[in-house]
């Protein structure tokens, strides 16, 4: 799957971004121009593959002029501007790159609009744009395109890409965020940004001004908290760094024929969009904030959000609404207090609350080192600690996070979370619950019976699994062993005990002369027409064969699979999700369309041998399509 190469959809799609009416433009030729050569307003730079454009161009309805960044493909797309604070009033301005490795833009009486910037001395200096959509300064002798003297990326706008950094360069103070534009005519700075806040343990948050808006959480070693979904897959690999010199997140694609972007929009939405090259379009994977609970503190403090309950805050466990009328009017924001003060001595304990979105981190205390029994120990030692947490969720769980005074932003999540204990007075506890350190010490005298009584549900469990298969195996011979008795040749004087045999007699009989009633898709119920016809009549989890197991599983896991599977057996190409987009939608990051009836056969329905009623039923055909060489 490429964005590039294809001039027919770039004619069509350069009506909403206009460079100088987009078919006057010309490129280049060329990936990178040097101190003698420059770009002029309707002329583009390429990126090697083709993959990106940079030039000039007018966003929506302005009829201002900006230097930006977008895919060849798709030119409304555009991923970076150099002078979004500083528009063009003509068609007149020029970037080049100088001696001194600087870029620079100029009107037509060679004021300077924009420029980059560098602190190292440049020789022979080139400015060159990426397949990455990163604008790059480097030195012209130099081919390693990691030493760069200056990158567009350092420097993002709207658009979050792979390979970009979002946080901090602690040692030089550079801090690398998202902010919106204003208008989708006007790509000036908005109301929205973007950023990794540093303040306690980093998190992930969206602003509105100066004030939090939405909040993905701290980072726990696979994903933020608020969002556990967004984890590393085949597709998406995300990493976050934090040490001495870096704070950031960022992310990278496994698989390169996947075109994607991140964006925050003037409205403060923000989203993850896909390449689809079937439809020729982005398509929506995932919006930010999605529902009521992630909004800010929406629930005010010691109180938790749950998008799933009626009404959707509630108060932990010890916890009451302090203002209860307001409360029972829905007007949560200011949140709960306790009913009981801590006694601040060994009897406290904490409160468990599993598949939690953790609270805001910006006060916060964290430790690498601490396992969650010397964080729990830790806090209880702390008259004004609310609430401990794991740092890192890997490996069984690792570090130390504490909370102090108050805890804000709480989310019971539906899907993934993590642990949090909230500390609460001995008189709140329940029994299945951590009793401070009374309980500590009565685990660790329990390990010692749990590990002997293990070994003996093991073999318990073993050997009834294994009586398990051998009654299945039985059960699985009946119908076709009774059939296969009833029908043997009588001159076989012992019975054969190889593989049973069938005479095409005994087949049509079965089959009710291979009726079509019976044919795989229809009365004969196979699996697609069963799964279509069940969910038509939301009964989706009675396909599940209860021997199976699969049981146990959350009911919304086992909705999306059949979801899914619906979505991959669509008639039309472009209804039907690629392999990439199936990963992303059992991840639980991507919206789900809703399936039409399913298009699986090749054909027509054939009438019967024999038969008058001329049953001509018209099946789906199987629309092939060679135009997409990708794994579906």
């Amino acid at each position: 799957m490429h964005c590039c190469g294809n001039a027919r959809r770039t004619t069509k799609t350069r009506r909403q971004v206009s460079c100088g009416s987009y078919a006057e433009c010309t490129s280049t030729s060329l990936d990178n121009i040097s101190p003698s050569q420059s770009i002029q307003d309707g002329e583009t730079l390429v990126s090697a593959a083709g993959i990106f454009e940079l030039g000039f161009f007018s966003p929506g309805s302005s009829k201002g002029r900006y230097v930006g960044i977008w895919y060849k493909e798709s030119p409304s797309a555009v991923i970076w501007v150099a002078n979004r604070e500083t528009q063009l009033k003509e068609t007149s301005g020029v970037l080049h790159v100088n001696n001194q490795g600087v870029l620079v833009l100029v009107n037509a009486t060679n004021n300077t609009l924009w420029s980059s910037n560098t602190s190292s001395k440049a020789s022979n200096p080139i400015a060159q744009l990426l397949d990455s959509g990163n604008l790059i300064v480097r030195n012209g002798n130099d081919s390693n395109l990691d030493n760069f003297l200056w990158q567009s990326f350092d420097y993002p706008g709207d658009t979050f890409m792979p390979g970009m950094k979002l946080g901090w360069n602690l040692e030089t103070g550079l801090d690398r965020f998202l902010s919106s534009w204003k208008s989708k005519d006007d790509p000036s700075i908005g109301d929205y940004s973007v950023k990794i806040d540093l303040r306690g343990y980093p998190q992930a948050v969206q602003l509105k001004g100066t004030n939090i808006y939405t909040r993905a959480g701290s980072w726990n070693g696979l994903t933020f908290t608020g969002y556990p979904t967004q984890k590393s897959n085949p597709v998406y690999k995300f990493e976050f760094v934090f040490n001495e010199k870096e704070v950031y997140y960022e992310f990278q694609l496994q698989n390169r024929s996947v075109f994607t972007r991140y964006v925050t929009s003037p409205s403060g939405i923000a989203q993850r969009l896909v390449w689809r090259s079937q439809t020729i379009g982005w398509e929506v994977i995932s919006t930010a904030p999605a529902d009521q609970c992630e909004n800010y503190a929406l629930c005010g403090i010691n109180s938790i959000c749950n998008i799933s309950n009626t009404p959707i805050c509630v108060c932990p466990k010890g916890f009451v609404p302090k203002y209860p009328e307001e409360w029972n009017m829905s007007r949560w924001s200011n949140g709960c207090i306790r009913s009981i003060p801590l006694k601040c001595d060994n009897s406290d304990g904490f409160q468990k609350y599993m598949g939690m979105k953790l609270p805001d981190t910006s006060s916060s205390w964290h430790s690498k080192t601490m396992d969650l029994e010397e964080c729990q120990e830790s806090c209880l030692k702390n008259c004004s600690c609310t609430a401990c947490a794991n740092l890192d969720v890997r490996n069984g769980g690792s570090g130390c996070l504490l909370w102090f005074d108050r805890v804000i932003d709480m989310r019971q999540l539906l899907q993934g979370g993590q642990d949090l204990y909230i500390r609460v007075p001995a008189s709140e506890l329940e029994h299945d619950v951590d009793h401070g350190r009374h309980n500590i010490i009565k685990k660790k005298l329990l390990i010692g019976i749990g590990v002997g009584s293990s070994i003996l549900v093991t073999g318990l469990i073993i050997l009834g699994f294994a009586t398990d298969i051998w009654k299945k195996k039985v059960q699985n011979l009946g119908i076709a062993r009774i059939f296969y008795l009833k029908h043997r040749p009588s001159k076989m004087g012992k019975e054969d005990m190889g593989l049973p045999t069938f005479d095409f007699s005994i087949i049509a009989e079965a089959t009710n002369n291979f009726s079509s009633s019976l044919k795989l898709g229809e009365g004969g119920f196979g699996s697609v027409y069963k799964a279509w016809r069940l969910w038509t009549e939301d009964k989706s989890l009675e396909i599940i064969d209860e021997s199976s197991g699969y049981k146990c599983i959350a009911s919304e896991m086992i909705i999306r699979c059949i979801h899914v599977g619906l979505l991959c057996v669509q008639q039309k190409l472009e209804d039907r999700p690629d392999m990439s987009s199936v990963v992303l939608m059992l991840n639980g990051e991507k919206l789900l369309p809703k399936p039409k009836a399913p298009g699986f056969y090749t054909g027509m329905d054939l009438p019967e041998a024999g038969s008058s009623s001329g049953n001509g039923n018209q099946f789906s055909r199987n629309e092939i399509s060679l135009s997409i060489l990708e794994a579906r």
